[in-house]
C-alpha cells in the first residue's frame, strides 16, 4: 500500500485495481449517477431504503471524510464517488475541518474519492488541484466542494468550479481537465453549482457578479467547447435541466433576470421569460408536460412552464400554466412525486404540496417534526419522501395528497448534502461522516 503524502492515513490507495462495470442504463437499481438521481428529479424508481435508523440501528457503515464538502455522493455499480476540499496545514498535511466552522482561506487540496459502496473502503483517491481560494465561502455553505460529481459508466466528472473541471476514468485515470476562470460571487456567498450531462455534452452555467457570465457546452470526451453563450446574470447556483421538446433537447436554466431554454445542440435561446428572485438555487423538476422553476431569496417565485408551447418570450402566454409567489425555497430543490409538487419554505422545515398540473394547494406550511433547518434537497423512493436536516434529523414522509409523517431519524452529524438512494441503501453525507444506511446492515 502507498499513501499520498498529504492525505490522512484513513484514505489509502489500492494499487493496481481495475474497475469493470456492466453496460447498463442509469435507471437500473445500482445507480445514482448525479446529484438528483437517475432521472435528475430526486426520485429513484427502484430503491427501497430503510424507514428508520439511528447511530446503533441500520448503519451499514460509517466513514470519516477529510476536509469539507456538500457534494452529493454518486453511485455507479459497486463504486461511490464524492469530492471534498481539504485544508492543508502549515506542515503540509491535510487537515479535518471542524464541524460547523467556516473554512479558513489558505491552501486546499481538491480531492476526488472512489469508495466501495458496500463497505466504505477507499478504492482510489486523486488530488485534482491544490490552490488557495480567492474568496471566502458563505458561513452556511462552508465548503469549496459543493458541486456534485457526475458519472456515466465510462467517465467521472468532478467539478470544483473556480478550481477546475476534471474528467476521470472510473479507475481514476485523468482524461482531461478544464479551467473556466475564477468566479467572483456577490458578498462572497461561495460557489456550489453542478453541471448537467446529456450524452456526450456537458453543460456548465457560469454566472457570477464580477466578470462575464455565460453558459458553455463541452464535449464530454475531451473537454473541448462546443458552444458558448453570454448571460446577463449574477450568481446562479441551480443545476440546469435537459428535456427533449418536440424532438430536440433543451437546456432549461433558471436566472434572476431571465429564465431560459437553450437548444442543446447549438446554444440558441428557444424561449425566455421573466426571472426568478435573486440567488436562484433550486433546480427545476419536471413531468411529461411541464417544468417547474422556483426560488426564494428576498422574495418568492414559482413558475410552471408548458414546454411544448414555450417559444420566444413566454410572459403573458399560455406557456405559463400557473405561478405562485409565497413560501418557496431558497436552497433546497423541490420534488415531484405522482403528480404532487412538494417544496420547502426558504431553508426551514416547513413543507407545502401542490397539485402539479393545476397549481391547486393540497397542504401548506406544514412543520416537519425534528427537522427545523433544511439545506439538502428532498429525495423519494418506494412511496416515501426523505428530507435530511442541517441539525442531523431526517424525516420520512408518505408520498401523497395529505401530510403523513412516518419517522424522524437522528444521527450525530449535520446534513447539507442531498441524499443518494441505491437499492436498499441510503447514503447520507454529513459535515464529517459519510453514512450508508440499510436494513440489510450486517
Amino acid at each position: 500500500m502507498r499513501r499520498h503524502p498529504r492525505l490522512p492515513a484513513l484514505l489509502t490507495l489500492a494499487v493496481g485495481l481495475t474497475v469493470t462495470l456492466p453496460a447498463q442504463t442509469p435507471e437500473a437499481e445500482r445507480y445514482w449517477p448525479q446529484w438528483r438521481g437517475p432521472s435528475a428529479n430526486g426520485v429513484s424508481p427502484t430503491a427501497d431504503p430503510p424507514l428508520v435508523w439511528s447511530e446503533t440501528k441500520n448503519i451499514k457503515w460509517k466513514v470519516e471524510i477529510p476536509g469539507r464538502g456538500h457534494a452529493t455522493p454518486v453511485v455507479w455499480g459497486d463504486l461511490l464517488f464524492l469530492t471534498t476540499a481539504v485544508p492543508v496545514g502549515v506542515d503540509g498535511e491535510a487537515q479535518h475541518a471542524p464541524r460547523g466552522a467556516l473554512p479558513k482561506k489558505g491552501a486546499h487540496q481538491f480531492v476526488v474519492l472512489a469508495l466501495d459502496r458496500h463497505t466504505g473502503r477507499v478504492v482510489w483517491q486523486r488530488v485534482a488541484n491544490e490552490a488557495e481560494p480567492h474568496e471566502n465561502a458563505h458561513v452556511d455553505n462552508g465548503s469549496w466542494a459543493s458541486g456534485s460529481p457526475i458519472v456515466d459508466g465510462e467517465r467521472l466528472f468532478a467539478y470544483f468550479e473556480s478550481f477546475g473541471l476534471f474528467a476521470y476514468t472510473l479507475d481514476g485515470s485523468l482524461l482531461w481537465k478544464k479551467d473556466l476562470g475564477k468566479k467572483r460571487m456577490r458578498n462572497q456567498f461561495g460557489e456550489g453549482s453542478t453541471p448537467v450531462l446529456s450524452g456526450n455534452t456537458l453543460v456548465v452555467v457560469w454566472d457570477h457578479l464580477n466578470g462575464e457570465s455565460f453558459i458553455v457546452a463541452l464535449d464530454a470526451r475531451n473537454g473541448k467547447e462546443l458552444w458558448r453563450q453570454p448571460r446577463k446574470e449574477i450568481d446562479t447556483w441551480a443545476t440546469p435541466l435537459v428535456r427533449e421538446v418536440n424532438g430536440r433537447a433543451q437546456v432549461i436554466v433558471p436566472g434572476m433576470n431571465r429564465i431560459r431554454g437553450y437548444d442543446l445542440a447549438t446554444g440558441a435561446v428557444v424561449w425566455e421569460g421573466d426571472g426568478l428572485t435573486m440567488n436562484p438555487i433550486p433546480s427545476p423538476v419536471y413531468d411529461e408536460e411541464m417544468v417547474y422553476l422556483m426560488s426564494g431569496f428576498q422574495g418568492n417565485d414559482l413558475r410552471a412552464v408548458r414546454l411544448a408551447k414555450a417559444r420566444g418570450t413566454i410572459d403573458g402566454t399560455d406557456a405559463v400554466a400557473w405561478s405562485y409567489d409565497r413560501d418557496t425555497p431558497y436552497v433546497p430543490s423541490p420534488i415531484l412525486v405522482d403528480g404532487v409538487l412538494y417544496f420547502l419554505k426558504t431553508n426551514s422545515g416547513v413543507l407545502s404540496a401542490f397539485e402539479a398540473k393545476s397549481g391547486a394547494p393540497l397542504f401548506q406550511n406544514q412543520r416537519l417534526d425534528g427537522v427545523p433547518n433544511v439545506f439538502a434537497s428532498p429525495v423519494a423512493a418506494a412511496g416515501r419522501i426523505y428530507i435530511a436536516g442541517k441539525d442531523g434529523g431526517t424525516i420520512v414522509l408518505k408520498a401523497g395528497r395529505t401530510y403523513q409523517a412516518l419517522a424522524t431519524n437522528v444521527l450525530d452529524d449535520g446534513f447539507d448534502a442531498s441524499p443518494a438512494l441505491v437499492g436498499k441503501d441510503l447514503y447520507l453525507r454529513g459535515n464529517r461522516f459519510l453514512y450508508a444506511i440499510s436494513d440489510q446492515a450486517r
